[in-house]
């Protein structure tokens, strides 16, 4: 490919958010204990919804595999940041940069476009609860699952190969602890006015697109709890709803503040700090709001422990 013999193959320099410092040392320590939590947790999510058979339903299906996501999307980053830390260098390969790049960008798409999918799963069963297994089949949950992956796939494949066909300028250093699209953006050279444009309308899309559908799914919903009668049904209703909206904020709001914003008004540390969040913190978070706060989940969960314990 002719880009490849434009673009230096030399290895980037990621700089990291650590120095020699002990509260560096300490803040390290931190994020690795943060970073198995949301190993185990995500882990234990999708086992739970494995093993257990009252679990496999389109819901839980779609939960299992925002699990998979936030358990890719730490292994995509926090790996590399550690074994550079440890072992003093902070180098990743042209290749490898591509690599995190594709990776990190697919699930962050993947997951966008998700979580606007439970908002419609958790539309119909509220809205439409007689209909639910038809609207909501096992087919269905598997065909929205696939239509996620591919789009969010064919999206960062797109992003990813012509960013890298760019020439890079100056030191190759990133200004981050991984490669993100802005942080590696900002090293490439020549006219780059217009494909920023594009990438800005690319995020618009990838972003408000779900939030709309996000919106107007929990619109109908809260039509639709007004009009219950039953106090009981009500509570039900906002108890479904509840877990899922903490993580779309979460979510979308970290996003937002990371690839809506325009380049002239960014800064390596906002970058570091909303990556931190929504790389780091949210996919850790996410399986504790929907273990604690689903009660569903929570009963397989002591389900296995007792049995474990009987045996």
């Amino acid at each position: 490919m002719w880009w490849w013999n434009q673009t230096s193959l030399d290895d980037f320099i990621l700089q990291g958010i650590f120095d020699d410092s002990f509260s560096h040392f300490c803040l390290f320590l931190f994020i690795m204990l943060v970073f198995l939590t949301a190993v185990s947790g995500n882990s234990l999510t999708i086992l739970l919804i494995w093993v257990e058979p009252h679990l496999h339903t389109p819901m839980y299906f779609l939960l299992s595999q925002l699990s998979l996501m936030d358990l890719m999307h730490v292994s995509t980053t926090i790996p590399k940041m550690a074994s550079n830390y440890l072992s003093g260098k902070k180098s990743i390969s042209f290749v490898g940069c591509a690599t995190q790049h594709f990776l990190y960008l697919s699930l962050g798409g993947a997951e966008c476009l998700l979580l606007a999918l439970m908002a419609y799963d958790r539309y119909v069963a509220i809205c439409h609860p007689l209909r639910y297994t038809v609207l909501m089949s096992r087919r269905v949950g598997v065909m929205m699952t696939v239509m996620t992956w591919l789009s969010a796939s064919v999206n960062s494949i797109i992003h990813t190969a012509i960013l890298m066909s760019f020439p890079f300028c100056g030191s190759r250093i990133i200004h981050h602890f991984y490669c993100e699209f802005p942080a590696v953006f900002k090293l490439v050279c020549g006219d780059i006015d217009v494909y920023e444009k594009t990438v800005y309308i690319s995020s618009i899309v990838l972003l408000l697109l779900p939030i709309i559908l996000v919106l107007t799914s929990y619109g109908f919903i809260l039509h639709s709890v007004i009009q219950m009668h039953s106090v009981g049904s009500k509570r039900n209703a906002f108890a479904k709803c509840s877990s899922h909206l903490i993580v779309v904020s979460l979510w979308y709001g970290a996003c937002i503040f990371s690839y809506m914003r325009p380049r002239s008004q960014r800064t390596p540390l906002q970058d570091k700090v909303g990556s931190v969040f929504y790389s780091i913190i949210t996919p850790t978070l996410n399986p504790l709001i929907y273990t604690l706060r689903n009660k569903d989940v929570a009963k397989a969960l002591k389900k296995i422990l007792r049995r474990d314990l009987v045996t």
